[in-house]
């Protein structure tokens, strides 16, 4: 039983390296979860529940795996996928973009918080976890790319702070199928929830006084 109680939405690097066509680290089937992250991210906001971003920003921390994993060259020159202050040229936007921003179609309100980590999960070694104790937040709804790394991972990492917490299964992507349902498959299994936008949307709007209540979605 999922119990949705002071929800906030995370949605996970939806960042131009990521997103956008020609992305170092393009994941294509993203764009097509845009529409559902944005109706998710206005009911959030339009309830006054809390709407959070994560990005990656590269590190050298994963360099001693580059030999084992092709895509961590990618992060050093003459790449620099998802370095801070790095633009480039994008086949499906006009001029530069900055590598680790948000898309400009799921572009942040001055309310949303915004969480920068050179780790896969957005908690780790952050302080994620104490500002969402700080806003109240006891259930965590997760959209974004890639599935099978900084979803699935931020997604576990939450259950393990003490968050109940759902995927939304047609809101998150990746460039794998198997790895994206395997990933979604275990989750559902072991840790938490995966639902549809449709559902989450379907319990938020249907909860009374969500900000103090619950509603609960069978497994």
């Amino acid at each position: 039983m999922f119990v949705l109680d002071r929800p906030a939405l995370i949605i996970v690097d939806m960042q131009n390296d990521f997103v956008r066509n020609g992305a170092p680290f393009e994941v294509p089937n993203a764009i097509a979860t845009v529409p559902r992250i944005q109706a998710l991210a206005t009911l959030f906001r339009n309830l006054s529940l809390p709407v959070i971003y994560t990005r990656y920003i590269a590190d050298d921390l994963y360099l001693p795996l580059q030999g084992r994993l092709s895509w961590i060259a990618k992060l050093k020159p003459p790449v620099q996928a998802c370095v801070p202050g790095v633009f480039r040229q994008y086949g499906d936007a006009a001029g530069e973009r900055e590598t680790t921003a948000i898309i400009d179609e799921l572009a942040p309100r001055p309310d949303d918080l915004i969480v920068d980590k050179i780790y896969f999960s957005a908690f780790h070694l952050t302080d994620l976890g104490q500002r969402l104790r700080a806003m109240s937040v006891s259930s965590l709804v997760i959209t974004g790319t890639v599935t099978e790394m900084c979803v699935e991972d931020t997604a576990r990492h939450a259950v393990h702070f003490g968050f109940p917490t759902a995927v939304v299964s047609d809101a998150v992507s990746s460039n794998d199928d198997m790895g994206h349902a395997a990933a979604l498959s275990a989750f559902d299994r072991n840790f938490g929830w995966v639902l549809t936008t449709e559902q989450v949307a379907g319990m938020v709007a249907g909860a009374p006084g969500l900000g103090a209540g619950s509603l609960a979605a069978s497994s």
